[in-house]
């Protein structure tokens, strides 16, 4: 027996008894759950990380719909660059509630601003910065996407709806235009016509026009959670390929918005050569000409 356990004094009756309370407590929460335990808290958004890979980004603002304005938005910002910098994450799922992905921007915050506070403050800008992330975003919207929320959506790389999800850009109703990209987003998305008419009249629209019109990806069945179901799997599935190979094709996607078409195939085929200079192409190729399924090293 050690000198340390010769002298420690037995416990007592009620001492044991409270370790072995404290013991069973522990034992009962689940190991993921204790570990979320370190995840950074926020006021307006809850993370965590329902999938190995995958990162999970909710609105949390339910009394004002979640209302976007800058302190969510300085919120959302830090959660994004975080998990975009932590490499055990491939993918991040982002949205709200079943009433509201975002029903617009925090009016209250804006409507006593004048020219010189918006424009010296660069006021909105670093609404943007999340459509900096190089890590696909996945949007799954539920209810009210409107002005800021709708324009958050299209900062996503691919949005999920719900059949319950309906956009639309109203700003022109109270007497301003959107600004934070949705007459430039929308517009590539789905052409000057439409959104032209979407701007000058503040039409709603539903998920299916989305959906017909190209906006959204696929609109999932009906159900409460579903949409967010759909887009953790969706993400599950992304980050379950190489890293390096996925953000390049983030990159590469996201180039053909930018660049004419000759400068957007160049681009591609740039990015495509790049990636012979990684270990999961050897991998990836070896794989399949092995007939075994890969295992990457993100590198």
């Amino acid at each position: 027996m050690s000198f340390a356990l010769r002298l420690r004094r037995p416990l007592t009756s009620s001492a044991a008894a409270l370790l072995r309370n404290k013991r069973a407590l522990r034992q009962s929460v689940p190991l993921s759950v204790r570990l979320m335990s370190t995840e950074k808290q926020y006021e307006f958004i809850l993370t965590s990380r329902p999938e190995e890979g995958v990162a999970l980004i909710t609105l949390n603002r339910p009394k004002a719909l979640n209302a976007l304005s800058t302190p969510l938005f300085n919120e959302l910002n830090d959660a994004i660059k975080t998990f975009d910098e932590d490499d055990s994450v491939r993918a991040v799922v982002l949205t709200g509630s079943e009433r509201a992905f975002a029903a617009g921007a925090d009016i209250k915050e804006m409507k006593d601003k004048q020219f010189s506070d918006v424009f010296k403050g660069k006021f909105l800008e670093s609404w943007g910065l999340l459509s900096n992330a190089r890590k696909p975003i996945i949007a799954a919207v539920s209810g009210y996407a409107l002005g800021g929320g709708c324009e958050l959506a299209l900062m996503c790389d691919i949005i999920l709806a719900s059949p319950t999800a309906v956009f639309g850009q109203p700003e022109i109703s109270i007497g301003v235009i959107p600004g934070g990209g949705g007459t430039q987003r929308l517009a590539h998305a789905i052409g000057k016509s439409r959104t032209m008419e979407l701007v000058l009249t503040g039409r709603n629209f539903s998920a299916k026009e989305a959906a017909e019109w190209g906006m959204v990806s696929r609109v999932v069945p009906e159900g409460e959670g579903v949409v967010v179901k759909e887009a953790l799997e969706l993400a599950k599935v992304i980050a379950s390929k190489s890293a390096i190979a996925v953000q390049a094709g983030k990159e590469a996607v996201n180039a053909a918005y930018e660049n004419t078409l000759n400068e957007g195939l160049r681009y591609e085929r740039r990015v495509f050569h790049a990636l012979f200079a990684t270990h999961d192409q050897k991998e990836g190729m070896t794989a399949f000409a092995e007939k075994r399924k890969p295992t990457w090293t993100h590198s």
